[in-house]
């Protein structure tokens, strides 16, 4: 690694530093549909500003933190409509690619021209914030967050290394993602030292699943589509689906996991949405190397990871499909070798 890079991120975390410590009121907030590190990015990060002497604040929707819910500090989120009736002088965001991916109430904080802070770990990052400390090297927002309570001396306790454990297993596939490095094992190493209860997280993440997540990830296993050399497949849920179960995006984070664990498969697609003709269709992407699954995320305005990526589309899920179908097929023709 270039030593100037090294000093121009330091040089950047130092800066970050400086601004949460000059800010009286900060908000911090990861993405919509918060998942395991941007949620524990977030908690974190309030509870370790607030230890530190500073006033902070996390920001979510309850009702859709998924599996993580169980962490503590999310008692402690505020509600949109708290964040209407409070003044803020800096917001941090965690996690989150875009400022499109912020809820709908920062980005109304933001529009007052609120300084914003931009902490993330996607290389698909538009670099939105007023100041942006962006670590594509790191295995995750969790770890950036760890550097920068080291680098700023704030002590962890449980409440912050549980969270930060929970950002940094969740976006490393416990570990054993490609994006893992010493560091992170020298981060999860350390965490560890403050009382994170692996066993306990590692049942509540993985092992634990709500009737209603049963009965997504049935429904998913119904509408299972393998392409004839197994190397594209394809699961979807309806508004439908979610509507006659009750349950949320929050509940089906791992439904992925159905088309993924096929043998043979290259490129696992998750689409999501509603059949009208004025609907919206989400899709989730998961690939295996060398295919990098941001290049079809981007072809339709999203981003994500190598392996893992997320986009929307504003047509309903037949044509959807048949879109993202024609391009995936396209593009594997398109690999040497095929």
């Amino acid at each position: 690694m270039p030593k100037t890079k090294a000093i121009k991120r330091q040089n950047k975390l130092e800066k970050v530093i400086a601004a949460l410590a000059q800010s009286k009121s900060i908000l911090v907030s990861g993405h919509v549909r918060p998942d395991g590190d941007s949620l524990g990015c977030m908690i974190a990060l309030a509870h370790l500003l607030n230890r530190a002497g500073l006033k902070a604040a996390a920001t979510a929707d309850s009702k859709n933190l998924g599996s993580p819910a169980f962490l503590n500090g999310t008692e402690k989120l505020l509600t949109p409509g708290e964040i209407a009736k409070r003044r803020f002088d800096l917001i941090v965001a965690t996690d989150c690619g875009s400022f499109e991916r912020l809820p709908e109430p920062v980005q109304a904080v933001a529009a007052k021209k609120v300084p914003l802070i931009n902490i993330d770990h996607h290389r698909t990052n538009t670099y939105f914030g007023s100041l942006n400390w962006i670590g594509t090297r790191a295995s995750s927002t969790g770890e950036m967050i760890w550097q920068m309570a080291r680098k700023a001396g704030w002590q962890l306790d449980q409440t912050a290394a549980e969270a930060l454990w929970v950002a940094i297993i969740t976006d490393t596939g416990r570990f054993a993602y490609d994006q893992t490095t010493p560091a992170t094992m020298r981060c999860g190493a350390d965490l560890l030292r403050h009382g994170v209860r692996t066993a306990f997280i590692n049942d509540k993440l993985y092992c634990s699943f709500s009737r209603t997540a049963v009965e997504l990830k049935r429904r998913a296993y119904r509408t299972l589509s393998i392409s004839e050399n197994s190397e594209v497949a394809s699961v979807t849920l309806t508004g439908k689906d979610f509507e006659e179960t009750g349950g949320t995006k929050a509940d089906a984070e791992d439904v992925i996991e159905i088309p993924r664990g096929l043998v043979g498969n290259r490129v696992a697609l998750f689409f999501y949405g509603n059949e009208e003709d004025k609907g919206e269709t989400r899709v989730s992407v998961r690939t295996r190397p060398p295919l990098d699954a941001t290049w079809l995320a981007k072809r339709f305005g999203g981003g994500g990871h190598e392996r893992a990526a997320g986009f929307s589309l504003q047509e309903p899920l037949p044509q959807a499909k048949k879109k993202v179908n024609n391009i995936v097929a396209e593009w594997l023709a398109s690999q040497p070798g095929h």
